[in-house]
């Protein structure tokens, strides 16, 4: 085998391009001797208690350990492979194995009981100080103060529930991936966009056949739902996407048993940490208080927006009984019949915005916003890559310094895990007077460009490409100079989406409106009427998309708040009951959400779905102060919001400190105050 590109120094840019699944496991095994070692020596109670014998070496050795695996995970979920996927599952319980055996160490877990009881621990600099208290509640988290049986059935444990994790993720990977329909009769696709046609009829003519392909990835699942006339079509799309990874599906990746499992394994672990539940567990690190917080504010914010829901449904069925002659507005006909009013009742269509927002000037003016608010500059670079799609994009500062890389990979495409996210390969880090640079990955599932074409976005796709930048820039922007205060590794979870949210604002803006769009044929901005009508409809239909939120927020919350495991039947059963409580649409008894709901059994938000209603109200009010800025200035400035004094702040004080203090503590410095909700529901249009 040539040279290991997973081994390559954490200070340069690994080469993608050269990786292949057989480097995972030997770079793994690698990285982990030396990590092992690295903890055994900082254990040793000989050494000074000091950050540098201590900390330092222990980030040292560790750093290049994460990087390498943040690699392998980020390729097994955006080129997947039988081959990756076996060197990906092969190194899983290596990886697993350590960190528990880390967080079980009570050799190293005395070491920094040590460090936080020197004499001199007060007088550390702050972000330091802060590192040694959060490790030393990570390490009660992660069991460092069981003994016997009990500490052998929490590794165990650990284990498995990664194991099972990632198995929930494949399985719904697969079933989408596998499942089609060839259309060899185009009158039953009337109604679609022609880049949809374009692109299925490409799809087949790959296969090797003719017609149209339909998949149940997003760019093909959401135009078909929203614009097929077939209402036949539109229920078979709907069943099979209602009922990917479950019995009534595929039954090759039916994920009920690793739903079984997972919340088992939640509860036990749970208990043997001494908490009640999973839920109660999983808020020690956030800002919610307890799960009665948490459900209070879902209640209170679903008696709010349930009017609302009940109008938007209401006004929805009388449209489809008296326009669209659907009497009975099944599951499959929401989507349909809801762009059909909003073409009605504003007089523009999803597909007519679509055209103003090609993927090119959508990102040259994102950038714009991003430099105009922040004060840096982004440019395209050159970078190895892993797939063809990717671009790499050079974060720096006025006089051209390096701040950190961002990995652009925007399309949809086989073998690649559905939805948008984040992630980071490397953090920023200070070591003399050197700074690390982040590396941070920005992950989007798009409609590709077709037929000479540049890609066309929804305007929720710019929405989505907004939220997902925001939680680039609070890795990319950060000036803590410590990993373990760096923002994902730190900020609570049900903060980490304020950046996000917040940078979604700036799409209904319409000085940033004019920077995003030119149309694909004539290059025209989006008129202001068009314009106008968008603005109209941003709060259409908010009330169900509102309780629809809290629906699966709440389930999630009650789910995990059980002291037992729950079966499969009774998951079913208070997902139902929830609906009762909140929920205005009703699927039918065969759907199975949970059964792909990714974010709960392989993502991380288990007991944390919450979190983005939660800090929709920190970003709401947020981006309150932004609007308070522009009404100042109104009559001296045409930049509406992108104010740079107010973006300066909140650089400053939100994304600049990632996880060096608590979130509560950023929003109030930011703000001046605790948050308020009053602007998100004047933002949802749910104040009387």
């Amino acid at each position: 085998m040539t040279q290991n590109p997973l081994l390559a120094p954490v200070s340069g840019l690994i080469d993608y391009a050269a990786v292949q699944p057989a480097h995972i496991v030997p770079a793994i095994q690698e990285l982990l001797a030396g990590a092992r070692q690295a903890v055994d020596v900082a254990a040793d109670p000989g050494l000074p208690a000091d950050w540098e014998s201590v900390v330092q070496p222990l980030d040292n050795a560790s750093e290049q350990l994460w990087r390498a695996w943040s690699v392998a995970g980020h390729l097994n979920a955006v080129v997947n492979t039988p081959e990756l996927r076996e060197a990906y599952n092969a190194a899983l319980p290596l990886v697993t194995e350590f960190s528990t055996w880390v967080g079980l160490h009570e050799g190293l877990y005395r070491q920094y009981q040590r460090l936080r009881a020197a004499s001199d621990f007060d007088s550390w600099d702050p972000v330091r100080r802060r590192v040694i208290e959060l490790a030393l509640r990570d390490f009660r988290l992660s069991g460092v103060e069981l003994q016997g049986e009990a500490r052998e059935r929490y590794a165990a444990n650990a284990e498995r529930e990664a194991q099972a994790s990632q198995k929930f993720s494949e399985n719904v990977l697969d079933a989408i991936d596998a499942w089609s329909i060839l259309i060899e009769d185009e009158a039953r696709l009337a109604g679609l966009p022609a880049d949809v046609l374009q692109a299925t009829r490409q799809a087949a003519q790959d296969d090797g056949q003719a017609g149209w392909k339909l998949t149940l990835k997003m760019p093909c699942y959401l135009p078909v739902m929203q614009y097929a006339r077939d209402r036949a079509l539109r229920e078979q799309l709907y069943r099979a996407y209602g009922t990917v990874a479950s019995e009534q599906g595929d039954a090759r990746f039916d994920n009920s048993s690793l739903i079984e499992e997972l919340l088992s394994l939640r509860a036990e672990e749970s208990s043997l940490l001494g908490y009640g539940t999973f839920a109660a567990l999983r808020l020690q690190t956030r800002m919610a208080r307890d799960a009665a917080e948490v459900t209070g504010f879902l209640r209170d914010l679903a008696s709010r927006a349930r009017p609302y829901a009940e109008r938007d449904l209401a006004e929805l069925k009388a449209f489809a009984a008296s326009e669209l002659g659907l009497d009975t507005l099944e599951p499959w006909d929401i989507a349909y019949a809801s762009e059909r009013l909003r073409e009605t009742r504003y007089a523009y269509s999803e597909d007519e915005i679509k055209q103003y927002f090609t993927e090119p000037r959508v990102l040259q003016g994102l950038f714009q916003v991003i430099e105009s608010l922040f004060d840096v500059r982004l440019r395209e670079t050159d970078v190895s890559r892993w797939h063809a799609d990717v671009r790499g994009v050079r974060v720096e500062t006025h006089d051209g310094a390096l701040i950190g890389h961002l990995y652009l990979d925007l399309y949809a495409r086989a073998g690649k895990q559905s939805g948008a996210w984040v992630d980071s390969e490397r953090n920023r880090r200070r070591l003399g007077d050197q700074v690390q640079t982040p590396v941070v990955y920005l992950t989007c599932n798009f409609a590709r460009p077709g037929d000479g074409k540049p890609a066309l976005l929804t305007h929720d796709d710019v929405i989505t490409l907004f939220h997902e930048t925001g939680h680039a820039l609070h890795a990319l922007l950060s000036e803590v100079d410590e990993p373990g205060a760096s923002a994902f590794a730190s900020v609570e979870w049900d903060a980490i989406e304020l950046p996000s949210q917040f940078m979604e604002n700036f799409c209904w803006e319409w000085p940033v409106v004019q920077r995003l769009s030119a149309h694909v044929a004539t290059g025209e901005a989006l008129p202001r009427a068009l314009y106008d009508k968008l603005l109209a409809a941003r709060n259409y239909q908010s009330g169900m998309q509102t309780v629809r939120q809290i629906e699966f927020a709440l389930f999630d919350m009650l789910l995990h708040s059980r002291s037992e495991g729950t079966s499969i039947a009774d998951t079913l059963a208070l997902l139902q009951q929830v609906r009762d409580e909140v929920a205005v649409l009703f699927p039918p008894a065969w759907h199975r959400l949970p059964h792909a709901f990714s974010h709960l059994f392989a993502g991380g938000y288990g007991a944390g779905y919450y979190s983005y209603k939660w800090a929709e109200v920190l970003s709401a009010d947020a981006y309150e102060a932004f609007e308070e800025a522009a009404a100042a200035t109104a009559s001296q400035s045409t930049s509406g919001t992108l104010d740079a004094a107010t973006g300066s702040r909140f650089r400053k004080e939100v994304l600049a400190v990632g996880g060096a203090r608590p979130a509560a503590e950023s929003f109030e410095a930011f703000r001046g105050r605790a948050p308020r909700i009053d602007a998100l529901l004047r933002h949802s249009g749910m104040t009387a």
